[in-house]
């Protein structure tokens, strides 16, 4: 009779271990389902962060390139000035048939801006940023009056479209060009100081 009850207690007691081992495992499998979640989500944001700063870095090359254009031809760097090259203009592919260098600059430029620096098997530019833009803009003339001797200042700046809102800069080039609200618009910019060659 003892021996019976022993069994019916030895029984039960190893359904609850096996119960509880059971709800253990189940815990185990939620807690982790919910880990690979939040590493999935760290991923995508991770994703979103890296091609972000791989457009920042394809905009100050960008920038750099048009800077050190203008001033290598510093004789006509008022030719130089353009509200928006790049995505949506209608400058040419083939740049050689431009009558001066200012101009094949700007062109050249423009098809950077176009990702033409970079090409798919398709014929397709992918070598820039979505929707790059460019703007030089004159922020003060030149003046070599005696006694002034005040240099040309420009404003180049590279806009494109990022993938995350934030404010938008404070620069115009590309305003109202991606999105309504402007905050996916991105942008660079640099000042470019043509000095005087001789001035008193």
């Amino acid at each position: 009779m003892l021996s019976g009850r022993c069994t019916r207690v030895r029984g039960n007691s190893a359904r609850r271990v096996r119960g509880a081992a059971l709800l253990e495992v189940m815990v185990s499998i939620l807690i982790t389902s919910f880990g690979l979640l939040a590493l999935a989500g760290l991923q995508t944001k991770m994703n979103s962060a890296l091609l972000e700063a791989y457009q920042r870095a394809q905009g100050l090359v960008l920038l750099e390139d048009m800077t050190q254009r203008i001033q290598a031809n510093q004789s006509s760097h008022a030719n130089y000035i353009a509200a928006s090259l790049g995505t949506g203009d209608a400058l040419p592919v083939d740049c050689s048939g431009l009558a001066t260098r200012a101009l094949i600059d700007r062109c050249e430029w423009s098809n950077a801006l176009k990702g033409a620096a970079e090409i798919s098997a398709a014929d397709a530019n992918l070598g820039a940023m979505i929707g790059a833009r460019g703007c030089i803009e004159q922020l003060q003339a030149a003046n070599a009056a005696s006694g002034v001797c005040q240099p040309a200042i420009y404003r180049v700046t590279v806009a494109w479209q990022g993938f995350n809102a934030t404010v938008a800069p404070a620069v115009s080039c590309g305003v109202d060009q991606y999105g309504e609200d402007d905050s996916l618009r991105k942008a660079v910019s640099s000042r470019v100081i043509v000095p005087l060659p001789s001035c008193s």
